[in-house]
């Protein structure tokens, strides 16, 4: 497993962007797909997107499709979510998750998650 820590949450207007990282310490994270989930109050922790080992592959959820990027640097193991576009519906506890079976990532069965970092965007 590794160890992730999200960082980049905080308060923004509709329409305004922030940009999530997760640093990964512990094992080569490039062996790792990685990926991002949301938790709202009251629901259910949701996959976001998601990105390959090398980074050439990106898979998104149709509610951010198109106003979310999701990307990587393997030589500084750090994982990042370019949010733009946000709207009150994306308020929520940012989840990174990592691990190295992309079915189990996607899933939301991954060997390694983050604490979380909250993002919370007013109308």
């Amino acid at each position: 497993q590794v160890q992730l820590i999200e960082s980049g949450g905080g308060l923004v207007q509709a329409g305004g962007s922030l940009r999530l990282s997760c640093a990964a310490s512990g094992r080569a994270f490039g062996i790792y797909a990685a990926g991002w989930f949301r938790q709202a109050p009251g629901k259910e922790r949701d996959f976001v997107a998601a990105i390959s080992l090398t980074g050439t592959g990106t898979y998104y959820a149709d509610s951010v499709k198109g106003r979310f990027t999701i990307s990587r640097d393997n030589a500084k193991n750090t994982v990042y979510l370019q949010m733009n576009s946000l709207g009150p519906e994306d308020t929520a506890v940012y989840y990174c998750a990592a691990d190295p079976k992309w079915t189990l990532l996607v899933g939301g069965k991954s060997g390694s998650w983050g604490q979380g970092t909250q993002v919370t965007v007013s109308s």
